[in-house]
C-alpha cells in the first residue's frame, strides 16, 4: 500500500575527507547527510541524477522509492536534500512487492522517462513507466540469472543513450574470476563482455557517463578498521569489450560510509561528477550519505589526444 509521507530536509557534513589521493584523478568535492522523517528512511542502495546535478532519485533495499533535489550553495557543493514522498515500488500484479521480492537494489533511467530496478533475491529487472513505480513489467530473464548467488546478484544497474541497460552480479564466484556483464538489447539479454576482479573490492553500483564510459562503483569492509572502504573504475564500451580500465577512486576504510549507488553527470566546466550514495543498512551507527567526486575532462587521455 503506498505511504504518503513528508517532505525532508536534510543535514550538511562539508568537512573534506582526509586521504591521500594525490594519485587519484577523482577529488573529494562535498558530502552532505540527509534524513527524512519516517521510520522506513534508510538502506538506499541505488540513484540516478539529472543532467543538471539537482534532481535524484533512489532506491531502498526494501522496495521504496523517493525523489528530489540535491541543495547546491554558491560554489557547487552539496549541502543537503529535499525528497519525498516515499513511495512503494509495485510488483507486477500492481500491488506491494511480496516477501523476498522487495530487495531492490540497481536503478536506472531511461532518456525516455523509463525506470528499470534490479533486485538481488529474485534476480530480475523490473521496469516502471516512471518514478511512481506503479505496477511492474518483469524483464524477460537471463538464462544465466539462476545461477547467481542469493543475495549477492544484481546490485548494479545502468543503462545507456541508446536505451541498452547492463547489470552484473556482486560476486562471480571465485576470486580470480571476472564478473559477467549482462546486456538487455533489443529484447534479450546476452552477455558481451566481462570486468576484470580485482582484490577484495566488489561492485554494488554502475552508471554510464555522458561520455559514454561504465563507471563501476566497488566496495570492501575492513574488519580490522570497522569501516567500507570505495573504489570506482571507469572502463570504454565498445562490441569489442571493455577497454581502457583506469582506477579513479579508491578511499581508506571509513572515509565514507557504506556507498552503493552511483551516478555520473557532467558539469559546464567539461569535467565528470560521481555522485555516490550510502546504504546505512538501516543500522543507527551508520551515516545516510551522498557523496560527490570530481573527474577532470582530461583523465585518461594521451598526450595530444582531444578531450571527450
Amino acid at each position: 500500500m503506498r505511504r504518503s509521507l513528508a517532505v525532508t530536509i536534510t543535514a550538511l557534513a562539508l568537512s573534506p575527507v582526509a586521504t591521500a589521493q594525490s594519485l587519484q584523478p577523482a577529488t573529494f568535492a562535498s558530502s552532505t547527510l540527509w534524513s527524512i522523517a519516517d521510520d522506513s528512511f534508510g538502506g538506499w542502495s541505488g540513484i540516478e541524477v539529472d543532467d543538471t546535478g539537482t534532481g535524484f532519485t533512489a532506491v531502498s533495499d526494501r522496495g521504496l522509492i523517493v525523489s528530489g533535489r540535491l541543495l547546491r550553495n554558491a560554489r557547487g557543493w552539496l549541502i543537503g536534500a529535499e525528497a519525498g514522498p516515499i513511495l512503494s515500488i509495485s510488483h507486477t500484479d500492481g500491488g506491494p512487492l511480496p516477501r523476498y521480492w522487495d530487495d531492490s537494489e540497481g536503478l536506472a533511467i531511461g532518456p525516455d522517462g523509463k525506470v528499470y530496478i534490479s533486485f538481488e533475491a529474485q534476480h530480475r529487472v523490473n521496469v516502471y513507466e516512471d518514478a511512481a513505480a506503479d505496477r511492474a513489467t518483469e524483464l524477460p530473464r537471463a538464462e544465466g540469472f539462476a545461477d547467481l548467488q542469493n543475495n549477492s546478484s544484481l546490485e548494479a544497474l545502468a543503462i545507456d543513450g541508446e536505451g541498452a541497460l547492463y547489470t552484473l552480479p556482486e560476486r562471480s564466484g571465485e576470486l580470480d574470476r571476472p564478473f559477467p556483464v549482462f546486456r538487455f538489447r533489443d529484447g534479450e539479454w546476452t552477455i558481451p563482455f566481462s570486468l576484470p576482479r580485482r582484490g577484495e573490492f566488489l561492485p554494488v553500483g554502475m552508471d554510464i557517463g555522458p561520455d559514454g564510459r561504465l563507471y563501476l562503483l566497488e566496495r570492501t569492509l575492513s574488519s580490522t578498521q570497522l569501516g567500507f572502504a570505495t573504489r570506482v573504475r571507469r572502463f570504454d564500451i565498445g562490441e569489442d569489450g571493455a577497454t581502457g580500465e583506469i582506477t579513479l577512486l579508491e578511499t581508506q576504510p571509513r572515509d565514507h560510509d557504506n556507498l552503493e549507488g552511483i551516478s555520473v553527470w557532467q558539469d559546464d566546466l567539461g569535467d565528470m561528477r560521481l555522485v555516490m550514495i550510502a546504504d546505512d543498512n538501516h543500522r543507527f551507527f551508520q551515516k545516510n550519505e551522498i557523496v560527490e567526486y570530481v573527474v577532470p575532462a582530461d583523465t585518461g587521455l594521451d598526450p595530444g589526444e582531444e578531450n571527450l
